[in-house]
């Protein structure tokens, strides 16, 4: 059943299980933080979908936004006195945007819940994509980086969005692995984009991809 929720589009990816930060000083965005506020702290929750065309800020704005972004709990607020907020968020789940509204001042949009099927053949799957995970970690410590993670769940729904999370790559790559249908197809998915990406970073001496998983804070 589709319901209404706030929106904040994005110049990256969130996937489930990230922690996100955030620098919120557009006047849109510093409104939306203080209708949160308004609201009981299990209700302070709103959508971030992640920007197909246009910018995060600007004249120009946000153009169009891709349909599956993540449901995302405000967990920690710093409130400026110029009105700017550094807000720290938990992503909480899949959504996927039915129709969006775009109000006075920050948007809004019709959401549905997105299921998390485990997909057929999923251990192995896990299994390869545990496997080429090692060796990107591996690759990553050559240029004195960390993929930052300790221990790997056994769950394959959460492996596939850790493993998505903890890797460097273009939004357009995060975005297909938050939109697979199940954790299998997301864990070959993953897979696939890890043995391109060690035969990149091997052939150059500098990363290849853009850092996206690394960046923490957002111009909004």
């Amino acid at each position: 059943m589709a319901r209404a929720i706030p929106l904040f589009p994005l110049g990256s990816v969130v996937l489930p299980g990230q922690t996100v930060s955030l620098h919120v000083f557009e006047d849109r965005y510093r409104e939306l933080v203080t209708y949160l506020l308004d609201l009981p702290e299990p209700e302070r929750r709103f959508g971030i979908v992640s920007i197909r065309e246009g910018y995060e800020v600007g004249e120009s704005g946000v153009q169009s936004i891709h349909r599956v972004g993540v449901e995302v709990a405000l967990t920690d607020v710093t409130g400026y006195d110029d009105g700017r907020y550094d807000v720290t968020v938990d992503a909480i789940g899949r959504i996927r945007l039915d129709a969006g509204v775009t109000g006075e001042s920050f948007m809004w949009g019709h959401v549905e819940d997105l299921e998390e099927p485990v997909g057929e053949g999923a251990v192995v799957a896990a299994d390869k994509a545990h496997a080429v995970f090692d060796v990107y970690r591996t690759e990553l410590n050559r240029f004195r980086l960390d993929a930052s993670v300790d221990d790997l769940p056994g769950d394959p729904v959460d492996l596939s969005y850790l493993l998505a999370s903890s890797a460097v790559l273009t939004l357009p790559d995060r975005q297909e692995l938050l939109e697979a249908d199940d954790a299998a197809e997301r864990l070959r998915r993953y897979h696939h984009l890890m043995i391109t990406e060690i035969g990149a970073m091997r052939a150059v001496p500098s990363l290849p991809a853009v850092d996206v998983a690394r960046t923490a804070w957002s111009p909004n």
